[in-house]
């Protein structure tokens, strides 16, 4: 049967190609019959439009041909008028103008017949011309009509030729089909039989087959599922173990950042009792129009806040200090860290806050702010004047503020009103051992309305100018001195605290800054005095017995800021372009160095009445024994921090 049916599909195919053409043409013969009938109806609507035509013609010709009549009959009258009313006409011609306005319009009225005549008959050429037109139209649609007819005939004569031949084509294909169909039959039948006998044979090996395929089937549809199964199994496995891990990682990164706070803050109460100089670093964001920021320069411990990372030509640099502020560090978030050291002023400590880095790198930002967001500097005097208003009942303070600075090595009153006056530095004549300024000019402040023009005051008067490096470049250092003297009206005790916040000029390189003629001078003076920093800074981490204090008139004016019993904190400024490379790595080198000082244990400065005092040291002396006092390093006179004592009243 296959082999028969293979035979026949060729037969087949011929029979469906020549039905196709059968079809073809048929559709052929329809399309023609289509074009014929169009062409008939468009040849009656053209003969329609050409009767119209004609008929309007006859009209035209009619109306015409009246209105001619009536031209010629009007001729005729006027020519039969006899010769006496022409006579007539002329004598009234010369003796009435009625006469003669009525023959003028009489010949008015001609001419516009004449005209109207000459139209209508140019009208009925033009008419004629349409009709012979329409005639040749006419002629040559019945031609085209009669070509068509011959078409059609003849194809229609082709069509019935080879229908006729298909037809026999298509019997004759059907006979032999039909002989050959009964010989491949017989063929076929007797394979049949043969496949039959085949077929009994195999239908026990069919049904084992059967059962094996159904089987694997199941395993197949069964697969999936178990797959399925065990993936999920393995998954919870995964995350129970990732969670262990995860768990145990969060527990050790717990411990660890608690052991990390722990030792930071046994760090800084070490700092604190050895009086070491406490050194921050604050990263300023890179500004608008600055293009050369390496994204991977300066980079953060997310774990430790102490540490900065700066890559130096490939090289990674490591900077360990006290706190390091990120770019993103509001001015509120770092002042929380200086505060402490701020509110130590009004417990009687001399403090010194000040900032170190190049020119550019947000010092007077960062010590001054802006209006909206202020910087170290007034949030200092208003916490301050909080503090003062919560210890109202018991005391009375009393807070001085004066601004200086060192321009070229001179010192200027910014407060004062004679600018170009020299002032210099003295020992205090009260056997203190504390430096001061005579003549300097101090504003007892009471409220944040006198904060600000004190401020106002002392900007407008600081030295500033624009250089290559920084558009409004600081050309002096400027000292902000606070100072806050207490009294307890109860016990009599005195405190007096001094806070000084210092705005540093910038330290520049000539050839980046570009510093010319005073703006030369100005860096020079700058940069020496810096160095006489440097230098105060190596004497003291050497432990020399002499310390060039007086080298400059800042290290001069900072002595008692870097030595002695005073707490310090130096806030280094740096910068996170590439450009600036060299001057940060400077920088944070200059402040390593700076945080290893070692400077006397801080003590408080206060008085009290001599009576208390005395009642208070023998009081103090009949509590702890000598072996004791030797053991802890107590004096009578001061008692190292944290430790203070309360007898009775008195606080020793």
């Amino acid at each position: 049967v296959s082999c028969w049916e293979s035979q026949a599909r060729p037969r087949q195919r011929r029979l469906a190609e020549l039905e196709q053409q059968v079809l073809e043409k048929a559709s052929r013969v329809e399309t023609l019959s289509r074009q014929l009938e169009e062409s008939k109806r468009h040849t009656g609507e053209m003969q329609r439009q050409l009767e119209e035509s004609k008929c309007q013609q006859g009209e035209v010709e009619q109306q015409l041909s009246v209105r001619l009549r009536d031209c010629e009959d009007e001729l005729a009258r006027q020519a039969a008028r006899p010769n006496q009313v022409k006579y007539v006409t002329e004598i009234v011609e010369v003796e009435s103008s009625e006469s003669q306005q009525a023959v003028a319009e009489a010949q008015a009225k001609s001419a516009a017949l004449q005209e109207q005549l000459s139209l209508q008959r140019q009208l009925l050429r033009e008419l004629e011309t349409q009709l012979h037109d329409s005639q040749r139209t006419s002629t040559q649609l019945r031609a085209q009509i009669l070509v068509y007819e011959g078409e059609m005939e003849r194809a229609q004569g082709q069509l019935e030729a080879e229908m006729q031949n298909l037809e026999e084509e298509k019997n004759r294909v059907i006979e032999e089909a039909f002989i050959r169909a009964e010989s491949e039959m017989k063929a076929v039948h007797e394979n049949l039989a043969g496949v039959r006998i085949n077929l009994l044979t195999l239908q026990p090996a069919l049904r084992t087959l059967t059962c094996d395929y159904n089987c694997l089937k199941r395993q197949v549809q069964d697969f999936p599922f178990m797959l399925e199964k065990a993936i999920t199994e393995a998954k919870q496995e995964i995350c129970q173990v990732i969670g262990e891990v995860s768990s145990a990682n969060q527990e050790l990164l717990r411990k660890y950042k608690r052991e990390m706070n722990l030792r930071k803050k046994c760090h800084n109460e070490l700092v604190r009792l050895k009086g070491n100089i406490r050194v921050f670093c604050r990263v300023r964001p890179v500004c608008r129009g600055e293009h050369d920021s390496a994204e991977n320069m300066v980079s953060f411990d997310p774990d430790d806040d102490a540490l900065l990372y700066l890559s130096n030509k490939v090289k990674l640099m490591t900077f360990e200090l006290d706190k390091v502020f990120h770019p993103q560090a509001t001015q509120e978030e770092v002042f929380q860290e200086v505060q402490s050291l701020v509110t130590s002023c009004i417990d009687g400590f001399n403090v010194c806050i000040f900032a170190y880095g190049q020119t550019g790198s947000g010092k007077t930002y960062t010590m001054e702010g802006v209006a909206k967001d202020p910087g170290i500097n007034q949030r200092a005097l208003r916490l301050l004047f909080s503090e003062v208003t919560e210890k109202a009942p018991d005391w009375d303070f009393k807070i001085t503020v004066s601004m200086v600075e060192i321009y070229n090595e001179t010192l200027r009153n910014l407060l004062g009103d004679n600018q170009g006056e020299k002032l210099d530095i003295k020992m205090n004549p009260d056997g203190s051992g504390q430096l001061y300024v005579p003549g300097l000019t101090e504003f007892t402040v009471q409220s944040p309305e006198d904060i600000n023009r004190v401020f106002d005051l002392g900007h407008m008067n600081r030295a500033t100018a624009c250089t290559n490096l920084n558009e409004h470049s600081s050309r002096s250092h400027a000292l902000l001195i606070i100072t806050v003297a207490g009294v307890n009206s109860s016990t009599g005790h005195r405190t007096q605290g001094k806070l000084n916040l210092v705005d540093l000029a910038g330290s520049e390189r000539i050839a980046k800054s570009g510093a010319e003629g005073s703006r030369l001078r100005e860096a020079q003076c700058i940069n020496k005095s810096l160095s006489a920093l440097g230098d105060v800074i190596n004497a003291l981490r050497s432990r020399h017995s002499h310390v060039p204090f007086r080298n400059s008139r800042l290290t001069y004016l900072l002595s008692d800021s870097l030595s002695g019993d005073s707490k310090t904190l130096m806030m280094v400024q740096v910068s996170p372009l590439v450009s600036n490379m060299s001057e940060s790595v400077c920088s944070l080198k200059f402040a390593q160095r700076v945080r290893t000082i070692e400077l006397c244990n801080a003590t408080r400065r206060q008085w009290e009445n001599s009576s208390t005092s005395s009642s208070s040291a023998q009081a103090l002396r009949q509590t702890f024994p000598r072996s004791l006092s030797q053991i802890w390093g107590i004096r009578f006179h001061s008692v190292p921090l944290p430790l203070m004592i309360q007898v009775g009243k008195s606080t020793v």
